[in-house]
């Protein structure tokens, strides 16, 4: 029996990953295509556009083969109307785009769009680093904390689909200014950046994650005790999520998450010791699987889960059930 299979579109700040994934959440080919950041040449829907058509014509897909497009973006994602909220993140002129509109209108294809840390919480629930868990909370640390949140198998989007901001709920009150235009928000301590611009204003070579992290695997107490502060305000961060959600696995993603000793053993134990006792029974906290591919993958089972709603509900209503 032949598998279903769609593209994985994955929007980031500086390029588009394209990939034509089965419904199994095998990548079976990818591509990645560079973002004009001066949007001078080539807007960013046209760089999508662009990236999809070359990737069927360089492995001879056939458009009419696939049972659709499924988007992973940055920013607030309004799912309902498949389209970028205002706030369009870290992507030059993208709030406001008609990403379902224009790809179906383009391909003739069915199109979901979802917000790119609800699609690596999806993906590693279906088949990464926390498979055949209901309940589980992926936290991304970059330049900004993303992630996504499931419960009893679900992801969680809210009214429009804007749930799942990890990054921009409040952790200081009257804290540091955020982009988001609050104050105090998570990703403002939590997030590599803040690790970053702590550091580089101890010393001056600290001006990547890299360079902190070498100093503290290499055992300098000074880069040891920043990375320790850091990690103090992922795990409170963290814990606050878990008091909320009762989570059984917390994923920890991102490029900083291959540092095992550094970061991922200190907040798993530093969690533990922070929730409520009753909180910590069965509680996993470990790193993320899927890496790169996490977006595309998680994008086609978003789209796979919508279009499974609506063949329910059109059964439902030729049985008459509704």
């Amino acid at each position: 029996m032949t598998l279903r299979r769609y593209l994985g579109i994955d929007i980031g700040g500086s390029a588009v990953k394209a990939g034509l994934v089965d419904e199994n959440g095998e990548v079976i080919v990818k591509s990645e295509t560079e973002i004009d950041r001066s949007c001078k040449r080539e807007t960013v829907m046209e760089t999508v556009i662009r990236s999809i058509r070359e990737l069927v014509i360089t492995n001879d897909i056939v458009m009419s083969s696939l049972f659709g497009i499924g988007v992973s973006s940055p920013g607030s994602i309004d799912t309902v109307n498949g389209e970028v909220a205002l706030s369009g993140g870290n992507v030059p002129n993208w709030g406001g785009t008609k990403v379902r509109e224009i790809l179906s209108k383009e391909f003739n294809l069915p199109v979901s769009l979802a917000n790119d840390g609800n699609c690596v919480a999806l993906a590693e629930a279906w088949i990464g680093a926390a498979k055949n868990c209901d309940d589980v909370i992926c936290v991304a640390l970059g330049t900004g904390v993303g992630g996504g949140i499931i419960s009893r198998g679900k992801l969680i989007e809210g009214h429009k689909g804007f749930a799942g901001e990890i990054g921009h709920f409040v952790t200081h009150a009257g804290g540091r200014e955020c982009a988001c235009g609050g104050k105090g928000c998570f990703e403002k301590y939590a997030a590599t950046s803040a690790l970053v611009r702590e550091g580089s204003e101890i010393r001056n070579n600290w001006y990547t994650g890299r360079n902190i992290f070498d100093d503290a695997n290499a055992g300098d107490e000074e880069a040891l005790a920043l990375v320790d502060r850091w990690t103090d305000e992922v795990a409170y961060g963290i814990s606050g999520l878990v008091h909320i959600f009762n989570p059984e696995v917390i994923l920890i993603g991102g490029g900083v998450s291959a540092q095992e000793e550094l970061v991922i053993l200190p907040i798993r134990r530093k969690v533990n010791a922070i929730i409520m006792q009753d909180f910590t029974e069965g509680l996993v906290v470990k790193r993320a699987s899927l890496g790169n591919d996490a977006g595309m993958v998680g994008a086609v089972k978003h789209l796979m889960d919508e279009q499974l709603i609506e063949t329910m509900e059109t059964q439902n209503i030729l049985s008459g059930d509704i």
